[in-house]
């Protein structure tokens, strides 16, 4: 068994939904309301030490519920293995989750993406701002319901 996986499964049993392995990748789904905690205990453990945070990726599912989701890919430079952590967020329109910037400083970059383009707000997050967009621009042209013509 994927050393993470055990790790999430023993400290976070009630907030691990699924595990897919796929062609020697490990995707693991879990629930949003502890994505700090498990995150940090990713980072921190000993056979994971996930230290590199190498992106954030904001997805839209529309018309599928949950809507929104969160894609985390983690590199572990101790032993050469990445992971992907993945969560789900609510169908509202303006989805919100906890920050990690707190566990790798690189997510501030990665979340204020994933708010400019899809909207999704982190909870905590230093300076959430949009990145690519300017200031006065209206929607977040990566949802599949934003007009192909803009607003």
């Amino acid at each position: 068994m994927n050393p993470a996986v055990a790790l999430l499964e023993e400290k976070f049993p009630e907030d691990v939904v699924e595990v897919v392995e796929f062609r020697g990748d490990t995707t693991i789904v879990v629930k949003p309301e502890r994505i700090v905690d498990i995150c940090q205990a990713l980072k921190d453990g000993h056979e994971t030490s996930f230290k590199y945070l190498s992106m954030i990726a904001g997805m839209d599912y529309l018309p599928a519920s949950p809507r929104f989701g969160l894609v985390y890919n983690l590199y572990c430079h101790k032993n050469h293995s990445r992971i992907t952590l993945k969560t789900l967020l609510t169908d509202d329109q303006a989805p919100a989750v906890d920050s990690v910037s707190s566990v790798w400083s690189t997510a501030i970059w990665h979340e204020r993406e994933a708010y400019d383009m899809m909207g999704i707000r982190f909870k905590g997050h230093p300076d959430l701002r949009r990145l690519m967009m300017p200031a006065d621009w209206v929607g977040h042209p990566q949802r599949k319901d934003y007009p192909l013509k803009g607003m």
